[in-house]
């Protein structure tokens, strides 16, 4: 049956929930944070992050104010529509789709290399990689069909689990002082410290981090009192995260030393393990158990960050079929009132992209993971580009918000961050997949050619989607 989504069905933690699982804290600590200081700018690495959340937070005053004047599934491609026109939301709905199918896709080499090593540790048994990415693209075309409130719980669980245990190791070499060179907060928040290196691949991983927190728009539509709680849960979720990394990746850098922390990074990526640039001084720090603990807590992280971009993908497919711009098939929903049959074509696009890889034989970490990452990174940065411009122009044109600060200082703010961290990671992209540049580019075309499809493809549904109004 088609119909509209769960209404009051999250409250401000719930979709808090779903905002840190799809920015999967633990991948991004491990994961990010190791690259960002060997061959970013070093021990300066964390105010990276206090500079990417500053960007995001100017970003956000725009998105919010949009947000009180239209809820819908589709979030950007709404709001774009709004200032930009229909066709140029509905080439940023291909843009947004595409990305999160893109970054769900690229997880899914992460964890299913994660997981296969993970099995042949414990039981001896070897299980392909991609073995594992298939039968967890199950589960969570399972549980996304189950209903938002069962994913919430479910989230909840594996977020605490991992926050936790890097809050609690944070927490706890500060209040010891720090590592062996103390707590070195120039080392990393001084103007010399964050320009120092190379600044621009550290900030590029930093916004890398980010991503997800527009899903409070999302689901707009099944928040309470969406007018007052997704606001309150868009500045929650990037100041908790924003604060999350940057007080991680100090005590971190801390935990090594200011003066060793390039150099231990450095070691940790040469050996192919990153993560043990973060997991040996939280072992260090509470014993040897840790080792066995966060590699599971790791997979738990990604799988959390798996569900939480198969709904936003979904709710987005759903969006777009109602829009009539998509078959209006997309729209049945189910007893639990989720978009089940966007929900199953949402896994088949995952299955799309990841088999090749499998068939082809490519190394899960270093072309899925790496390659779509890059790709992933590239179209929300448009996204949050076209947004902020779409917000100006639309309160402009529109005059139902005239507060100065709210629809046109913060959004020109944070439209320039925005254009700057894309030329970031133009420039170094080639750096952030880990490949050549004629890889690099083909890449980097996929976002405007999928741009310039969508476009095309309003002009050609017009008719039809005029027809749904």
């Amino acid at each position: 049956m088609a119909g509209s989504l769960k209404p009051n069905s999250l409250g401000v933690l719930g979709i808090l929930f779903f905002v840190l699982s799809a920015q999967a804290p633990l991948t991004g600590i491990a994961g990010a944070v190791p690259i960002a200081i060997a061959i970013g700018n070093g021990a300066g690495a964390p105010s990276a992050y206090l500079a990417a959340g500053v960007v995001i937070l100017l970003f956000s005053v725009g998105f919010v104010a949009m947000g009180r004047h239209v809820v819908d599934a589709g979030a950007f491609y709404t709001y774009i529509g709004k200032g930009l026109g229909r066709s140029t939301g509905s080439g940023s709905a291909a843009v947004a789709l595409f990305s999160y199918c893109v970054v769900q896709a690229c997880m899914y080499g992460l964890y299913g290399s994660i997981m296969s090593g993970l099995v042949e540790y414990h039981s001896g048994a070897h299980v392909a990689w991609w073995v594992w990415a298939l039968v967890t693209m199950v589960i969570v075309q399972v549980l996304g069909a189950s209903g938002i409130e069962m994913g919430a719980k479910i989230l909840a669980v594996f977020v605490l689990a991992e926050f936790s245990v890097l809050i609690v190791f944070a927490l706890v070499t500060f209040f010891k002082g720090g590592g062996p060179e103390g707590l070195g907060l120039t080392d990393s928040f001084s103007p010399s410290a964050a320009l120092q290196g190379a600044p621009g691949v550290a900030l590029m991983f930093a916004v890398a981090s980010m991503f997800g927190f527009e899903a409070t728009a999302i689901y707009g539509e099944e928040a309470r009192e969406p007018r007052k709680t997704v606001p309150r849960a868009t500045y929650l979720s990037v100041v908790v995260v924003t604060g999350f990394f940057a007080f991680v990746s100090w005590m971190l850098v801390s935990a090594h030393g200011a003066s060793r922390a390039t150099a231990d990074a450095g070691k940790a990526l040469e050996s192919g393990d990153a993560a043990a640039f973060v997991f040996a001084p939280i072992s260090a720090q509470f014993g040897g158990w840790v080792d066995d603990v966060l590699p599971i807590l790791l997979a738990t992280s990604l799988f959390a960050g798996l569900l939480a971009f198969h709904n936003s993908a979904n709710r987005y497919l759903f969006s777009l079929g109602r829009e009539g711009l998509l078959p209006q098939g997309l729209t049945a929903i189910n007893r639990r009132h989720s978009p089940w049959v966007a929900g199953t074509v949402q896994t088949v696009i995952a299955v799309l992209l990841v088999v090749p890889f499998a068939i082809l034989g490519k190394d899960p970490v270093l072309t899925l993971f790496s390659w779509f990452s890059g790709v992933a990174v590239l179209g929300i940065m448009l996204l949050y580009f076209l947004t902020s411009v779409s917000v100006i122009v639309y309160f402009r044109r529109s005059g139902a918000d005239t507060r100065p600060w709210n629809t046109l200082i913060a959004p020109v703010l944070g439209a320039l961050g925005i254009a700057g961290a894309i030329w970031l990671i133009v420039a170094n992209f080639t750096t952030l997949i880990g490949g050549d540049r004629t890889t690099a580019i083909w890449l980097q075309a996929t976002v405007p050619v999928v741009l310039i499809l969508g476009l095309v493809a309003a002009r050609l549904t017009r008719p039809r989607a005029e027809n749904t109004d």
